[in-house]
């Protein structure tokens, strides 16, 4: 029993470990490549690299405040709040696999994302999807780790509101 709790958290660390480190290396090479807005076009114009610093948080949301209060709000709080989240992951026995390997992508991106902020200030943000009427904002490998989770967090979730009660 003990080999396959001590399995689950090598498993957990894993998965954070690895989407805390795409994030970062692929951030690392964006720095120290591309300058500040350059345009590079990946797939013709459908994806397309461009460099952007962002202060706030999820659409620059929050970039404008005070930087005290942009600080708690946009590092301590979400750090905090990762701390419950890989406490949970850590400790809830009942987790289904799709759910936690969703809630580890989800706290990997979120690491990567307020790492960026304590060390540097700001989160650098560099691709942009455009493909006809779908365009997305500017955004990381972390952004792309979070919304697989969630994703994996819904297709559990409704997964079993699928599960018929017994009466």
């Amino acid at each position: 029993m003990k080999t396959n709790k001590f399995l689950r958290i090598c498993i957990i660390v894993l998965l954070v470990v690895i989407n805390v480190g795409c994030d970062q290396v692929s951030k690392s090479i964006v720095r120290k490549n591309i300058d500040a807005y350059e345009h590079i076009e990946l797939i013709d114009d459908n994806l397309i690299l461009t460099k952007v610093e962002n202060t706030g948080a999820f659409l620059s949301a929050g970039g404008t405040l005070p930087e005290p209060i942009r600080n708690v709000l946009l590092s301590l709080v979400p750090a905090l709040v990762l701390v419950g989240a890989l406490s949970y992951a850590f400790f809830n026995q009942s987790l289904k696999t799709s759910a936690l390997i969703g809630l580890c992508f989800i706290i990997g991106g979120g690491i990567g994302n307020v790492f960026d902020r304590i060390k540097y200030g700001s989160v650098t943000d560099f691709l942009h999807i455009q493909l006809g009427w779908f365009e997305t904002g500017i955004f990381n490998m972390a952004d792309v780790s979070i919304m697989i989770g969630f994703g994996l967090l819904l297709l559990q979730y409704f997964r079993k509101s699928e599960i018929p009660q017994e009466n």
